[in-house]
């Protein structure tokens, strides 16, 4: 059974993670460091959230559709981006299985991955304080 059982469920979640960091003072300023414009495509349920990550721009996280052409693309099972964001999928193993769909400049890419990494306890503790200790535990 998929963790989330719609789409805002997954913006309440992943949407909201985005949302929180880019607004973060240090963190939205390390994340401009990729200078892109991302796409999560989750599907189970269908979703998407678009990060613009430009450096010297104000930040932009979208929620479904959206006006911004995205660099980068990452396609993945909602349950993939849940699990990712708890510190419990490697990059490179998802993208060898194919669990996780890349498309765009590789350097790009990569240079997402490290990003990341502080972003994981933020996540479980977003999820506690929004009562879904159940995807804590079931992640």
């Amino acid at each position: 059974m998929p963790y989330f059982s719609d789409a805002a469920e997954v913006y309440a979640s992943l949407g909201t993670l985005f949302e929180d960091v880019m607004a973060d003072e240090e963190l939205g300023a390390r994340f401009r460091t990729a200078n892109t414009i991302v796409q999560y495509r989750f599907r189970h349920p269908d979703s998407a959230v678009t990060v613009k990550m430009l450096e010297g721009e104000d930040a932009q996280v979208d929620l479904g559709p959206t006006n911004l052409q995205p660099e980068v693309i990452l396609a993945m099972e909602a349950d993939t981006g849940h699990r990712f964001w708890l510190g419990h999928v490697n990059v490179t193993v998802a993208l060898a299985r194919g669990e996780i769909k890349a498309r765009g400049p590789v350097a790009k890419i990569l240079k997402l991955v490290p990003l990341a990494r502080p972003v994981f306890p933020r996540y479980r503790a977003q999820l506690e304080a929004a009562g879904r200790e159940d995807l804590v535990v079931s992640g």
